[in-house]
């Protein structure tokens, strides 16, 4: 049995095509080949086209066919993970109304506060462990206040993953997991949030249908088959947010366990069971793939939303010509610390760990007499895992103690500058496993498929394929204390 996973993200859709059984990875494929807009008409929006998203999807997989590595014919189930918190309105045609606002868009900031306050900040925390802050359904009462004409023609609310799966089945349902990301899912009360739906003066009739979610989610439509050269009928089993997915694909499903990752945005993702939620929503939770009424499984979020951005920027100025290997290697060039020259990766849209507010990106404490190209590659990397311990730190006030973190070897974790940093200034242990977002979304399928019994049966056949420990603590810790009181300076230089 073969499964189909998409990863649908910010810069591209990745396709991969993975043996159930043996869990190999047969063929991959990404679309388009240069990284996707996004498109800013306004400072802190961020908005991409989902029917762009459907036509990347569809080239993906036919490049994976052209492999010619497998029979299309065996192909069993289709999963799919996707940006997080985007919002994907449809009409009773299931045609587009308009761009997604998508997971770094800050428009709504205010609205979600707003909410916040109107809901009362105790309530709120207790059963929707967030401030509705500037995810979806924040995004969606924008959308009401500002642009009526658009909110009157709504029959679905969608996120991003369900549009796809839509696209392919002509079905379009929803799950606790993906409602609890858009801050629509009470906890509590185990359901659709009445407060949300109040607060903001929303259609029940909006939402999709609740599916639990490994559970079929519709079949491919056979005009959609033809064009992809498979079998009409294939199930998609499987939906999940970008996080709760990379956490299934590094066996990340139990209390205590942590996961990362360092795309476009980094997170660091852990397991609890627990209903907690920090007071300042400076970090935020979810529904785990996992999650039931019976097993709570609760996904602990901390997203930084200027990680590899911040990367692929460097990159452009440092020498767009250059690969990623090699700018890893001009970083690697520079001795520990970049000579002083410190960056804060600040510069994509608000960022919720720091209460929501927009900084911008700085490169600070420039010395044109001393630093290079590379100076600021390194100072860029470090100032990156600088982020991450920040934010870890806030995690660990909220009871994720991790010693260990599971990452796949992809994106920044290629880099060793930047793995280095990460693990000694978070003093944990880097394992890495092989696969990435669209492994996941396959994997997820097979158990969607019931071909695995359980998640951790499916996630007991990954093991590590290596590790980066800690070094070089009292250096980086010293770099950290530097970075640190720059970001201070500029909080409080913002704030007064």
């Amino acid at each position: 049995m073969l499964l189909v996973g998409i990863d649908l993200g910010t810069s591209s859709i990745k396709v991969s095509i993975v043996e159930a059984d043996s869990q190999s990875i047969l063929a991959t494929a990404s679309y388009p080949e240069t990284e996707a807009d996004i498109i800013s008409v306004q400072p802190g929006w961020a908005e991409q086209s989902p029917d762009l998203w459907w036509e990347h999807v569809q080239q993906a997989i036919l490049k994976c066919h052209a492999t010619k590595a497998y029979d299309p014919e065996a192909i069993g189930a289709i999963g799919v993970a996707y940006q997080m918190h985007g919002l994907v309105l449809i009409d009773k045609d299931q045609q587009v109304l308009r761009n997604s606002i998508i997971w770094c868009d800050s428009r709504a900031v205010a609205i979600g506060e707003n909410a916040f306050q109107q809901i009362g900040p105790d309530r709120s925390l207790a059963h929707l462990l967030n401030s509705p802050g500037n995810f979806t359904a924040s995004k969606l009462a924008w959308v009401k206040a500002n642009e009526p004409a658009i909110y009157e023609k709504i029959d679905q609310v969608l996120l991003p993953g369900d549009f796809i799966a839509m696209k392919m089945t002509g079905e379009t349902t929803t799950t606790a997991s993906a409602l609890s990301e858009g801050v629509f899912w009470d906890f509590k009360e185990n359901q659709l949030s009445g407060d949300v739906m109040k607060i903001y003066g929303f259609n029940r009739h909006h939402i999709p249908e609740l599916r639990p979610l490994f559970s079929s989610h519709g079949q491919l439509k056979p005009a959609v088959a033809d064009r992809l050269q498979l079998k009409a009928g294939i199930p998609v089993t499987y939906k999940a947010g970008d996080q709760p997915n990379n956490a299934l694909s590094l066996n990340v499903l139990d209390p205590g366990e942590v996961a990362t990752t360092a795309g476009t945005s980094g997170v660091i993702y852990g397991v609890s069971d627990v209903l907690s939620y920090d007071p300042q929503s400076r970090i935020n939770s979810f529904a785990h793939v996992n999650y039931s009424e019976e097993l709570r499984r609760i996904g602990v979020l901390l997203c930084i939303n200027g990680t590899g951005i911040f990367n692929r920027w460097i990159k452009t100025l440092a020498g767009a010509e250059l690969s990623y290997a090699a700018l890893n290697e001009l970083a690697a060039g520079v001795a520990i610390g970049a000579n002083g020259l410190r960056a804060l990766p600040f510069g994509n849209g608000a960022e919720r760990m720091l209460n929501n507010r927009i900084i911008g990106g700085h490169i600070q404490q420039l010395d044109f007499n001393i630093h290079t190209a590379a100076h600021m590659v390194r100072a860029v990397q470090e100032g990156i895992a600088c982020s991450f311990r920040y934010g870890l730190d806030i995690m660990r006030e909220n009871g994720i103690q991790p010693s260990v973190v599971r990452a796949g070897k992809a994106n920044l974790f290629l880099s060793e500058v930047f793995t280095k940093a990460f693990a000694t200034l978070n003093q944990v242990s880097v394992e890495f496993y092989e696969g990435d977002g669209s492994f996941g979304a396959a994997i997820g399928a097979g158990i969607g498929a019931r071909y695995y019994a359980t998640a951790q049966e499916a996630g007991s056949r990954r093991k590590p394929i290596g590790v980066m420990e800690p070094d070089n603590q009292e250096t980086y810790e010293y770099i950290y204390q530097d970075w640190k009181t720059l970001l201070d300076q500029r909080l409080a230089s913002q704030h007064s």
